[in-house]
C-alpha cells in the first residue's frame, strides 16, 4: 500500500487529503482512505511518502541521453515516467530495454490516472516538483534518498 499526505487521482487533479492505494501485483487493488485500506487490510506493508502521491507521467518526448540504453529507461524513473511513446523507442535496444523494465509503451499518449483494476504506475513528487520515487506495475523502480 501506498500514501502519502497528499493523492491526485489525475494529474490535474485537485490533491486530496487521507486516501492511500492498495496494489495487488501490477494493479491498483483499490483507492480509499488510509484508516479504510489499513482496518481492512491490517497486514499489508504500508509506504508512507512525503510529498504528493499520484499517478506516474507518459513521458512524450525522446528519451534523455545516457551511456545505454538501460540508463536511458532509468533516468525516466527519475522524472517520475512509467510510459513513453513508441516513437521515442524506435531503437531495438532500447525498446528492449523499455520492456525488461515494463515501461509501457503507447501508441499516442494519453492522460495519467490512477485507475481500480488499471496498472499501477505511480509517483510521489515533492513540493518542488521532483519525483522522490516511482512505481511502475506495482514494483518500485525508483526512490530518492
Amino acid at each position: 500500500m501506498h500514501a502519502a499526505s497528499l493523492l491526485r487521482l489525475t494529474l490535474d487533479g485537485e490533491p486530496r487529503p487521507g486516501l492511500a492505494v492498495l496494489v495487488t501485483g501490477d494493479r491498483v487493488e483499490a483507492v480509499a482512505s488510509l484508516d479504510e485500506l489499513t482496518g481492512a487490510y491490517p497486514e499489508v506493508r504500508v509506504r508512507r511518502w512525503a510529498g504528493t502521491l499520484g499517478p506516474a507521467l507518459v513521458h512524450d518526448g525522446p528519451l534523455p541521453p545516457a551511456p545505454t540504453p538501460r540508463e536511458r529507461v532509468h533516468t525516466l524513473f527519475r522524472l517520475g515516467a512509467a510510459a513513453v511513446l513508441a516513437e521515442h523507442v524506435t531503437d531495438p535496444a532500447l525498446r528492449a530495454a523499455a520492456a525488461r523494465n515494463e515501461v509501457a509503451v503507447l501508441a499516442t499518449a494519453r492522460p495519467s490516472a490512477l485507475v481500480v483494476r488499471g496498472r499501477a504506475d505511480l509517483a510521489v513528487f515533492g513540493a518542488d516538483g521532483s519525483c522522490l520515487a516511482t512505481v511502475v506495475a506495482g514494483r518500485l523502480v525508483h526512490r530518492r534518498a
